[in-house]
């Protein structure tokens, strides 16, 4: 007797994205404009009109002079929700 084995792609594709978010979440200190608009699928200049301009994010942004800028990561995205609540 052969048993059939039932496999759900969804399941398996949502688990496997679940795991690499908690690997990416463990791992990230700190990311910058260019991660920040591929991790929310929003458009660089609409991250900087929307949520970079607002003085909760300035507070987290770190930058050497006329460097590049980056943010602590799980601060940013917790001030990112804030500001999304509050639209």
């Amino acid at each position: 007797m052969i048993a059939e084995v039932k496999i759900n792609q969804a399941e398996i594709k949502s688990y496997i994205d679940q795991k690499l978010e908690e690997n990416l979440t463990n791992s990230l200190f700190t990311w910058d404009i260019e991660e920040m608009a591929k991790r929310t699928c929003m458009s660089k200049s609409f991250l900087e009109n929307e949520f970079l301009r607002d003085p909760r994010m300035k507070l987290l942004e770190r930058r050497k002079e006329k460097g590049k800028r980056y943010w602590f990561y799980e601060e940013s995205k917790l001030v990112m929700k804030q500001i999304m609540d509050e639209w």
